[in-house]
Protein backbone atom coordinates (compact mmCIF):
# COMPACT_ATOMS: atom_id res chain seq x y z
CA UNK A 1 0.00 0.00 0.00
CA UNK A 2 1.16 3.21 -0.99
CA UNK A 3 1.55 6.11 1.26
CA UNK A 4 -0.52 8.96 1.13
CA UNK A 5 0.55 11.63 -0.91
CA UNK A 6 2.87 9.74 -2.99
CA UNK A 7 4.60 12.32 -5.84
CA UNK A 8 4.57 9.72 -8.54
CA UNK A 9 0.63 9.75 -8.69
CA UNK A 10 0.42 13.34 -9.48
CA UNK A 11 -3.18 14.10 -11.27
CA UNK A 12 -1.60 15.50 -14.28
CA UNK A 13 0.20 12.81 -14.69
CA UNK A 14 -2.23 9.76 -14.53
CA UNK A 15 -2.51 7.68 -18.14
CA UNK A 16 -4.96 9.03 -20.23
CA UNK A 17 -8.13 6.55 -21.28
CA UNK A 18 -9.31 5.84 -24.37
CA UNK A 19 -12.22 8.44 -24.30
CA UNK A 20 -10.51 11.01 -23.11
CA UNK A 21 -8.10 10.97 -26.13
CA UNK A 22 -9.75 14.26 -28.14
CA UNK A 23 -7.50 15.19 -31.36
CA UNK A 24 -7.34 13.21 -34.77
CA UNK A 25 -5.68 12.74 -37.63
CA UNK A 26 -6.67 15.95 -38.87
CA UNK A 27 -6.57 17.80 -35.97
CA UNK A 28 -2.58 16.60 -35.23
CA UNK A 29 -1.80 17.96 -39.06
CA UNK A 30 -3.76 21.20 -38.32
CA UNK A 31 -1.88 21.68 -35.50
CA UNK A 32 1.71 20.42 -36.98
CA UNK A 33 1.00 23.10 -39.41
CA UNK A 34 1.24 25.62 -36.58
CA UNK A 35 4.56 23.86 -34.77
CA UNK A 36 5.91 23.35 -38.04
CA UNK A 37 6.05 27.08 -39.05
CA UNK A 38 8.38 28.47 -36.57
CA UNK A 39 10.85 31.76 -37.16
CA UNK A 40 13.90 29.81 -35.88
CA UNK A 41 13.64 27.46 -38.74
CA UNK A 42 14.47 30.41 -40.92
CA UNK A 43 18.30 30.19 -39.23
CA UNK A 44 18.77 26.83 -40.50
CA UNK A 45 18.01 27.56 -44.26
CA UNK A 46 20.00 31.28 -44.10
CA UNK A 47 22.89 29.40 -42.67
CA UNK A 48 22.58 26.63 -45.00
CA UNK A 49 22.32 28.66 -48.19
CA UNK A 50 25.79 30.58 -47.73
CA UNK A 51 27.98 27.07 -48.94
CA UNK A 52 24.90 25.52 -50.63
CA UNK A 53 22.31 25.92 -53.27
CA UNK A 54 18.89 25.88 -52.49
CA UNK A 55 18.33 22.61 -53.87
CA UNK A 56 20.76 20.89 -51.97
CA UNK A 57 19.51 22.69 -48.74
CA UNK A 58 15.93 21.29 -49.19
CA UNK A 59 17.23 18.03 -49.92
CA UNK A 60 18.90 17.77 -46.81
CA UNK A 61 16.04 19.34 -44.62
CA UNK A 62 13.72 16.44 -45.94
CA UNK A 63 15.87 13.81 -45.14
CA UNK A 64 16.44 15.46 -41.76
CA UNK A 65 12.63 15.85 -40.95
CA UNK A 66 11.87 12.23 -42.31
CA UNK A 67 14.34 10.78 -40.37
CA UNK A 68 12.97 12.51 -37.04
CA UNK A 69 9.44 12.79 -37.84
CA UNK A 70 10.50 8.41 -37.66
CA UNK A 71 11.41 8.77 -34.51
CA UNK A 72 9.01 10.78 -33.25
CA UNK A 73 6.26 8.57 -34.54
CA UNK A 74 7.96 5.28 -32.85
CA UNK A 75 8.54 6.95 -29.49
CA UNK A 76 5.26 8.37 -29.57
CA UNK A 77 3.71 4.63 -29.57
CA UNK A 78 4.38 4.79 -26.38
CA UNK A 79 1.72 7.30 -25.32
CA UNK A 80 -0.68 5.97 -28.00
CA UNK A 81 -0.23 2.87 -26.60
CA UNK A 82 -0.04 3.27 -23.11
CA UNK A 83 -1.32 6.73 -22.46
CA UNK A 84 1.86 7.49 -20.83
CA UNK A 85 3.46 10.85 -20.45
CA UNK A 86 7.27 11.19 -21.29
CA UNK A 87 8.24 11.73 -17.61
CA UNK A 88 6.41 8.93 -16.39
CA UNK A 89 8.03 6.54 -19.09
CA UNK A 90 11.05 8.11 -18.56
CA UNK A 91 11.18 6.11 -15.08
CA UNK A 92 11.61 2.87 -16.85
CA UNK A 93 15.07 3.34 -18.29
CA UNK A 94 16.07 5.89 -15.63
CA UNK A 95 14.27 4.88 -12.49
CA UNK A 96 11.57 6.54 -10.11
CA UNK A 97 14.10 9.76 -8.96
CA UNK A 98 16.51 9.48 -11.87
CA UNK A 99 13.84 10.16 -14.70
CA UNK A 100 13.67 14.31 -13.25
CA UNK A 101 17.73 14.55 -14.55
CA UNK A 102 17.60 13.99 -18.57
CA UNK A 103 13.78 15.02 -18.00
CA UNK A 104 14.85 18.77 -16.24
CA UNK A 105 17.11 18.87 -19.37
CA UNK A 106 14.18 18.58 -21.87
CA UNK A 107 11.74 20.90 -19.91
CA UNK A 108 14.33 23.76 -20.02
CA UNK A 109 14.91 23.33 -23.39
CA UNK A 110 11.81 23.35 -24.26
CA UNK A 111 11.31 26.34 -22.07
CA UNK A 112 14.04 27.95 -23.89
CA UNK A 113 12.73 27.66 -27.18
CA UNK A 114 9.34 29.13 -25.48
CA UNK A 115 11.44 32.16 -24.82
CA UNK A 116 12.67 32.50 -28.28
CA UNK A 117 9.64 31.98 -30.08
CA UNK A 118 8.10 34.07 -27.64
CA UNK A 119 10.71 36.99 -28.48
CA UNK A 120 10.15 36.83 -32.55
CA UNK A 121 6.05 36.93 -32.00
CA UNK A 122 6.70 40.10 -29.36
CA UNK A 123 8.93 41.92 -32.01
CA UNK A 124 5.83 41.62 -34.29
CA UNK A 125 3.61 42.45 -31.95
CA UNK A 126 6.05 45.77 -31.66
CA UNK A 127 6.17 45.76 -35.09
CA UNK A 128 2.11 46.20 -35.76
CA UNK A 129 1.62 48.19 -32.76
CA UNK A 130 4.15 51.05 -34.36
CA UNK A 131 2.61 51.02 -37.18
CA UNK A 132 -0.75 51.71 -35.84
CA UNK A 133 -0.14 53.93 -33.27
CA UNK A 134 3.76 54.87 -32.81
CA UNK A 135 4.03 52.46 -30.17
CA UNK A 136 7.71 51.14 -29.70
CA UNK A 137 7.90 48.85 -26.28
CA UNK A 138 9.47 45.41 -27.25
CA UNK A 139 9.81 43.97 -23.58
CA UNK A 140 6.44 45.15 -22.51
CA UNK A 141 5.17 42.68 -25.90
CA UNK A 142 7.00 40.44 -24.93
CA UNK A 143 5.58 40.03 -21.49
CA UNK A 144 1.72 40.46 -22.55
CA UNK A 145 2.54 37.67 -25.42
CA UNK A 146 4.20 35.68 -22.72
CA UNK A 147 1.30 35.44 -20.83
CA UNK A 148 -1.44 34.58 -23.21
CA UNK A 149 0.47 31.72 -24.63
CA UNK A 150 0.75 30.25 -21.03
CA UNK A 151 -3.16 30.82 -19.98
CA UNK A 152 -3.64 29.18 -23.69
CA UNK A 153 -1.79 26.26 -22.81
CA UNK A 154 -3.23 25.89 -19.17
CA UNK A 155 -6.82 25.94 -20.72
CA UNK A 156 -5.75 22.39 -21.97
CA UNK A 157 -5.25 20.60 -24.88
CA UNK A 158 -8.96 21.02 -27.09
CA UNK A 159 -8.12 25.25 -26.65
CA UNK A 160 -4.77 24.35 -28.21
CA UNK A 161 -5.92 22.41 -30.95
CA UNK A 162 -9.51 25.57 -31.47
CA UNK A 163 -6.58 28.29 -31.77
CA UNK A 164 -4.60 25.85 -34.13
CA UNK A 165 -7.68 25.08 -36.77
CA UNK A 166 -8.23 29.36 -36.42
CA UNK A 167 -4.58 29.91 -37.14
CA UNK A 168 -2.96 27.15 -39.19
CA UNK A 169 -5.00 28.71 -43.01
CA UNK A 170 -3.60 31.79 -42.40
CA UNK A 171 -0.63 31.01 -41.60
CA UNK A 172 -0.09 28.93 -44.76
CA UNK A 173 -1.60 31.82 -46.92
CA UNK A 174 0.47 34.81 -45.85
CA UNK A 175 3.69 31.78 -45.40
CA UNK A 176 3.58 31.78 -49.68
CA UNK A 177 3.51 35.50 -49.95
CA UNK A 178 6.54 35.64 -48.13
CA UNK A 179 8.17 33.74 -49.75
CA UNK A 180 7.33 34.66 -53.18
CA UNK A 181 8.02 38.57 -52.47
CA UNK A 182 11.43 37.75 -50.73
CA UNK A 183 12.09 35.27 -53.78
CA UNK A 184 11.16 38.24 -56.02
CA UNK A 185 13.48 40.37 -54.14
CA UNK A 186 15.87 38.43 -54.87
CA UNK A 187 15.83 38.19 -58.36
CA UNK A 188 15.69 41.51 -59.12
CA UNK A 189 18.80 42.12 -57.60
CA UNK A 190 20.06 39.04 -60.19
CA UNK A 191 20.39 36.67 -58.21
CA UNK A 192 18.63 32.66 -59.49
CA UNK A 193 17.58 31.61 -56.19
CA UNK A 194 17.85 27.73 -57.18
CA UNK A 195 21.46 28.50 -57.73
CA UNK A 196 22.47 31.14 -55.59
CA UNK A 197 24.94 30.69 -53.20
CA UNK A 198 26.79 33.04 -51.33
CA UNK A 199 30.88 30.76 -50.92
CA UNK A 200 30.02 27.53 -52.67
CA UNK A 201 31.50 24.50 -51.03
CA UNK A 202 33.55 21.22 -52.51
CA UNK A 203 34.18 17.93 -51.82
CA UNK A 204 34.16 17.06 -48.17
CA UNK A 205 33.56 20.57 -47.19
CA UNK A 206 30.26 20.72 -48.83
CA UNK A 207 29.04 17.25 -47.87
CA UNK A 208 30.35 18.48 -44.43
CA UNK A 209 27.67 21.22 -44.82
CA UNK A 210 25.71 19.30 -46.00
CA UNK A 211 25.53 17.02 -43.24
CA UNK A 212 25.20 20.18 -40.55
CA UNK A 213 21.92 21.04 -42.31
CA UNK A 214 20.30 18.12 -41.48
CA UNK A 215 21.80 17.83 -38.11
CA UNK A 216 20.24 20.90 -37.43
CA UNK A 217 16.93 19.68 -38.61
CA UNK A 218 17.00 16.80 -36.26
CA UNK A 219 18.11 19.07 -33.58
CA UNK A 220 15.52 20.98 -33.76
CA UNK A 221 13.22 18.84 -33.48
CA UNK A 222 15.30 16.26 -31.20
CA UNK A 223 13.32 17.79 -28.28
CA UNK A 224 9.40 16.92 -29.63
CA UNK A 225 11.32 13.54 -30.70
CA UNK A 226 11.94 12.78 -27.29
CA UNK A 227 8.76 13.76 -25.21
CA UNK A 228 6.05 12.66 -28.42
CA UNK A 229 4.38 10.68 -25.75
CA UNK A 230 3.26 13.63 -23.49
CA UNK A 231 1.49 15.11 -26.92
CA UNK A 232 0.47 11.52 -28.83
CA UNK A 233 -1.47 10.27 -25.57
CA UNK A 234 -4.38 12.49 -26.61
CA UNK A 235 -4.44 11.31 -30.20
CA UNK A 236 -7.37 8.60 -30.77
CA UNK A 237 -6.09 5.27 -31.75
CA UNK A 238 -8.24 2.05 -32.48
CA UNK A 239 -8.92 -0.23 -29.85
CA UNK A 240 -7.60 -3.96 -30.33
CA UNK A 241 -5.68 -2.95 -33.20
CA UNK A 242 -2.54 -4.80 -33.46
CA UNK A 243 -1.11 -3.35 -36.46
CA UNK A 244 1.32 -0.44 -35.60
CA UNK A 245 0.59 1.37 -38.64
CA UNK A 246 -2.80 1.50 -38.59
CA UNK A 247 -2.86 2.70 -34.76
CA UNK A 248 -0.41 5.44 -35.01
CA UNK A 249 -1.98 6.30 -38.55
CA UNK A 250 -2.38 9.95 -36.76
CA UNK A 251 0.92 10.22 -35.77
CA UNK A 252 2.71 8.84 -39.34
CA UNK A 253 0.97 11.67 -41.02
CA UNK A 254 1.93 14.75 -39.09
CA UNK A 255 5.32 13.45 -38.43
CA UNK A 256 6.39 12.14 -42.17
CA UNK A 257 4.46 13.92 -44.34
CA UNK A 258 2.93 17.02 -42.64
CA UNK A 259 5.93 18.73 -40.82
CA UNK A 260 8.28 17.92 -43.24
CA UNK A 261 6.82 19.99 -45.98
CA UNK A 262 5.68 22.51 -43.66
CA UNK A 263 9.40 22.54 -42.24
CA UNK A 264 10.89 22.61 -45.33
CA UNK A 265 8.92 25.18 -47.01
CA UNK A 266 10.19 27.40 -43.73
CA UNK A 267 13.76 26.50 -44.55
CA UNK A 268 13.33 27.72 -47.68
CA UNK A 269 11.41 31.11 -46.37
CA UNK A 270 15.07 31.47 -44.35
CA UNK A 271 17.06 30.75 -47.57
CA UNK A 272 15.42 33.37 -49.69
CA UNK A 273 15.48 36.13 -47.19
CA UNK A 274 19.14 35.36 -46.81
CA UNK A 275 19.15 35.73 -50.58
CA UNK A 276 16.85 39.24 -50.39
CA UNK A 277 18.08 41.18 -47.66
CA UNK A 278 20.78 39.40 -46.04
CA UNK A 279 19.62 38.17 -42.96
CA UNK A 280 17.79 35.00 -42.23
CA UNK A 281 15.70 37.17 -39.27
CA UNK A 282 11.97 36.98 -40.75
CA UNK A 283 11.47 40.65 -38.63
CA UNK A 284 14.56 42.31 -40.23
CA UNK A 285 13.57 40.88 -43.40
CA UNK A 286 9.84 41.22 -43.44
CA UNK A 287 10.32 45.49 -42.32
CA UNK A 288 13.18 45.69 -45.69
CA UNK A 289 10.85 44.33 -48.12
CA UNK A 290 7.44 45.35 -47.45
CA UNK A 291 5.66 48.23 -45.96
CA UNK A 292 2.23 49.59 -44.39
CA UNK A 293 -0.57 47.36 -44.62
CA UNK A 294 0.91 44.24 -45.73
CA UNK A 295 3.95 44.45 -43.28
CA UNK A 296 1.69 44.46 -40.55
CA UNK A 297 -0.12 41.26 -42.12
CA UNK A 298 2.98 39.83 -42.67
CA UNK A 299 4.01 40.62 -38.96
CA UNK A 300 0.59 39.09 -37.83
CA UNK A 301 1.32 35.91 -39.40
CA UNK A 302 4.87 35.89 -37.32
CA UNK A 303 2.70 36.14 -34.18
CA UNK A 304 0.23 33.29 -35.02
CA UNK A 305 2.90 31.04 -35.70
CA UNK A 306 5.15 31.70 -33.01
CA UNK A 307 1.75 31.15 -30.61
CA UNK A 308 0.57 28.04 -31.82
CA UNK A 309 4.10 26.37 -31.85
CA UNK A 310 4.66 27.29 -28.22
CA UNK A 311 1.83 26.00 -26.94
CA UNK A 312 1.81 22.28 -28.47
CA UNK A 313 5.88 21.86 -28.64
CA UNK A 314 7.14 23.72 -26.18
CA UNK A 315 4.54 24.57 -22.96
CA UNK A 316 3.10 21.30 -22.94
CA UNK A 317 6.52 18.92 -22.46
CA UNK A 318 7.80 21.71 -20.02
CA UNK A 319 5.07 22.19 -17.80
CA UNK A 320 4.61 18.21 -18.02
CA UNK A 321 8.08 17.76 -16.69
CA UNK A 322 8.07 20.32 -14.10
CA UNK A 323 5.05 18.93 -12.79
CA UNK A 324 6.52 15.09 -12.70
CA UNK A 325 9.44 16.89 -11.11
CA UNK A 326 7.01 18.51 -8.08
CA UNK A 327 4.54 15.79 -7.60
CA UNK A 328 0.98 16.26 -6.59
CA UNK A 329 1.67 20.09 -5.23
CA UNK A 330 2.84 21.00 -8.65
CA UNK A 331 -0.20 20.99 -11.22
CA UNK A 332 -0.02 21.43 -14.86
CA UNK A 333 -0.87 24.99 -14.46
CA UNK A 334 2.09 25.68 -12.55
CA UNK A 335 4.49 23.74 -14.56
CA UNK A 336 2.86 26.46 -16.98
CA UNK A 337 4.04 29.04 -15.02
CA UNK A 338 7.32 27.62 -14.61
CA UNK A 339 8.16 27.27 -18.21
CA UNK A 340 7.13 30.91 -18.93
CA UNK A 341 9.88 31.97 -15.93
CA UNK A 342 12.38 29.99 -16.95
CA UNK A 343 11.78 31.29 -20.75
CA UNK A 344 12.41 34.86 -19.89
CA UNK A 345 15.44 34.15 -17.22
CA UNK A 346 16.68 32.73 -20.62
CA UNK A 347 17.44 36.28 -21.90
CA UNK A 348 16.01 34.63 -25.80
CA UNK A 349 16.69 37.89 -27.28
CA UNK A 350 20.28 37.10 -27.06
CA UNK A 351 20.38 33.19 -28.34
CA UNK A 352 19.33 33.44 -32.33
CA UNK A 353 22.85 34.05 -33.48
CA UNK A 354 24.25 31.05 -31.99
CA UNK A 355 20.96 28.78 -32.27
CA UNK A 356 22.70 26.84 -35.11
CA UNK A 357 25.02 25.48 -32.92
CA UNK A 358 23.39 25.44 -29.68
CA UNK A 359 21.01 22.60 -32.26
CA UNK A 360 24.02 20.65 -32.68
CA UNK A 361 24.73 20.45 -28.94
CA UNK A 362 21.07 19.85 -28.01
CA UNK A 363 20.75 17.39 -30.56
CA UNK A 364 23.14 15.27 -29.84
CA UNK A 365 22.27 15.24 -26.08
CA UNK A 366 18.55 14.82 -26.41
CA UNK A 367 18.85 12.13 -29.30
CA UNK A 368 20.52 10.14 -26.98
CA UNK A 369 17.54 9.66 -25.06
CA UNK A 370 15.58 8.88 -27.88
CA UNK A 371 17.91 6.33 -28.68
CA UNK A 372 17.65 5.14 -25.00
CA UNK A 373 13.50 5.12 -25.05
CA UNK A 374 13.34 3.30 -28.14
CA UNK A 375 16.04 0.63 -26.59
CA UNK A 376 13.78 0.20 -23.82
CA UNK A 377 10.65 0.15 -25.30
CA UNK A 378 10.94 -1.87 -28.61
CA UNK A 379 14.13 -4.14 -28.29
CA UNK A 380 14.38 -4.59 -24.17
CA UNK A 381 10.47 -4.52 -23.18
CA UNK A 382 8.52 -5.22 -27.01
CA UNK A 383 5.97 -2.67 -26.25
CA UNK A 384 4.75 -3.98 -22.77
CA UNK A 385 4.77 -1.96 -19.74
CA UNK A 386 4.28 -2.77 -15.97
CA UNK A 387 2.56 0.70 -15.75
CA UNK A 388 1.09 0.02 -12.15
CA UNK A 389 4.86 0.10 -11.19
CA UNK A 390 5.44 3.24 -12.72
CA UNK A 391 3.61 5.67 -10.24
CA UNK A 392 4.59 2.99 -6.97
CA UNK A 393 7.88 3.99 -4.81
CA UNK A 394 8.89 0.90 -3.67
CA UNK A 395 8.21 -0.80 -7.99
CA UNK A 396 10.17 -2.24 -9.96
CA UNK A 397 11.38 0.76 -11.18
CA UNK A 398 13.03 1.82 -7.87
CA UNK A 399 15.81 -0.02 -8.96
CA UNK A 400 18.76 1.62 -6.75
CA UNK A 401 17.93 4.36 -4.36
CA UNK A 402 15.48 5.60 -7.90
CA UNK A 403 18.19 5.61 -10.37
CA UNK A 404 18.96 2.85 -13.44
CA UNK A 405 22.88 3.27 -13.89
CA UNK A 406 22.04 1.91 -17.22
CA UNK A 407 20.34 5.22 -18.34
CA UNK A 408 22.75 7.44 -17.16
CA UNK A 409 25.33 5.82 -18.62
CA UNK A 410 24.40 5.45 -21.73
CA UNK A 411 22.95 9.35 -21.72
CA UNK A 412 26.32 10.87 -20.21
CA UNK A 413 28.39 8.53 -22.92
CA UNK A 414 25.80 9.35 -25.61
CA UNK A 415 25.87 12.84 -25.46
CA UNK A 416 29.54 13.00 -24.97
CA UNK A 417 29.98 11.08 -28.33
CA UNK A 418 27.40 13.09 -30.21
CA UNK A 419 29.44 16.49 -29.32
CA UNK A 420 32.92 15.13 -29.97
CA UNK A 421 31.35 14.09 -33.46
CA UNK A 422 28.60 16.97 -33.97
CA UNK A 423 28.42 17.04 -37.77
CA UNK A 424 26.93 14.12 -37.21
CA UNK A 425 25.52 14.75 -33.46
CA UNK A 426 22.03 13.59 -33.88
CA UNK A 427 22.80 10.18 -35.55
CA UNK A 428 25.46 9.48 -33.23
CA UNK A 429 23.67 10.34 -29.98
CA UNK A 430 20.84 8.32 -30.81
CA UNK A 431 22.86 4.75 -31.92
CA UNK A 432 25.33 5.11 -28.97
CA UNK A 433 22.50 5.52 -26.55
CA UNK A 434 20.53 2.92 -27.65
CA UNK A 435 23.47 0.22 -28.34
CA UNK A 436 24.75 1.52 -24.69
CA UNK A 437 22.05 0.94 -23.06
CA UNK A 438 20.38 -2.02 -24.44
CA UNK A 439 23.65 -4.17 -23.86
CA UNK A 440 23.98 -2.61 -20.39
CA UNK A 441 20.38 -3.30 -19.07
CA UNK A 442 20.26 -6.71 -20.34
CA UNK A 443 23.35 -7.96 -19.70
CA UNK A 444 23.97 -5.59 -16.34
CA UNK A 445 21.30 -3.40 -14.51
CA UNK A 446 18.56 -6.19 -15.49
CA UNK A 447 20.25 -9.17 -14.04
CA UNK A 448 19.71 -7.05 -10.93
CA UNK A 449 16.67 -5.68 -10.92
CA UNK A 450 14.27 -8.43 -12.82
CA UNK A 451 11.41 -6.53 -15.01
CA UNK A 452 8.15 -7.86 -14.58
CA UNK A 453 7.12 -7.26 -18.26
CA UNK A 454 10.21 -8.92 -19.54
CA UNK A 455 10.18 -12.36 -17.58
CA UNK A 456 6.51 -12.75 -18.37
CA UNK A 457 5.71 -11.00 -21.70
CA UNK A 458 2.57 -11.25 -21.38
CA UNK A 459 0.11 -9.03 -24.15
CA UNK A 460 -2.99 -9.46 -21.48
CA UNK A 461 -0.90 -8.35 -18.58
CA UNK A 462 1.62 -5.35 -19.92
CA UNK A 463 -0.36 -3.77 -23.63
CA UNK A 464 -2.58 -1.05 -23.26
CA UNK A 465 -5.05 0.02 -26.10
CA UNK A 466 -3.50 -3.00 -28.66
CA UNK A 467 -5.42 -5.16 -26.33
CA UNK A 468 -8.53 -2.50 -25.23
CA UNK A 469 -7.24 -1.42 -21.76
CA UNK A 470 -7.14 1.47 -20.11
CA UNK A 471 -4.67 1.94 -17.33
CA UNK A 472 -6.80 3.56 -15.02
CA UNK A 473 -5.14 5.10 -11.86
CA UNK A 474 -7.34 5.78 -8.03
CA UNK A 475 -5.40 8.47 -6.37
CA UNK A 476 -7.80 8.31 -3.67
CA UNK A 477 -7.52 4.40 -2.89
CA UNK A 478 -3.37 4.88 -3.71
CA UNK A 479 -3.82 1.92 -5.97
CA UNK A 480 -3.87 1.16 -9.78
CA UNK A 481 -6.26 -0.54 -11.40
CA UNK A 482 -5.71 -1.96 -14.91
CA UNK A 483 -9.28 -2.14 -16.69
CA UNK A 484 -9.62 -3.64 -20.01
CA UNK A 485 -12.75 -2.04 -21.71
CA UNK A 486 -14.70 -4.74 -23.63
CA UNK A 487 -17.17 -2.85 -25.61
CA UNK A 488 -16.11 -2.32 -29.31
CA UNK A 489 -15.13 0.91 -31.30
CA UNK A 490 -18.26 2.24 -31.73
Amino acid sequence: MEKKGNYLKSPDLMPIGYKERKIGTFGFAVIWIGMAIVLAAFAIGGGGIVHLSLPMVLLATIIGSVVIGILMSLIGDIGVEHGLSFPVYMRAPFGTIGTHIPSVVRGITASCWFGINTYFGASAINGILNLLFGFDQWFVCFILFAAAQLVNTALGIKSIERFADLAAPIIIIISCWMYITLSDNATSQGKDVWTWVENPATGVTAFTAFMVVIMANMGFWATLAADMPSLSRFFKAPRNERNWFKRNKSQLIGNIIVMPIVNTFMIAIGAVSYMAVSTSDPIVALQESASGFILGILLLMIVLAQWSTNTSANIIPAATVFSNVGGPKVPFWVGVIFAGIIGTLAQPWSLFDVLNQALLVIGGILTSIVGILFADYYLLRKRRVNVPALYENEGQFKYFAGFNGAGLIAWIVGGICANLLSTYSSIVGFVVGAVLYYVLAKYWWFKKYKQSEMNDPSDEKYLGITVGRDWVLSIDEQEIVNTKVKEKVQ
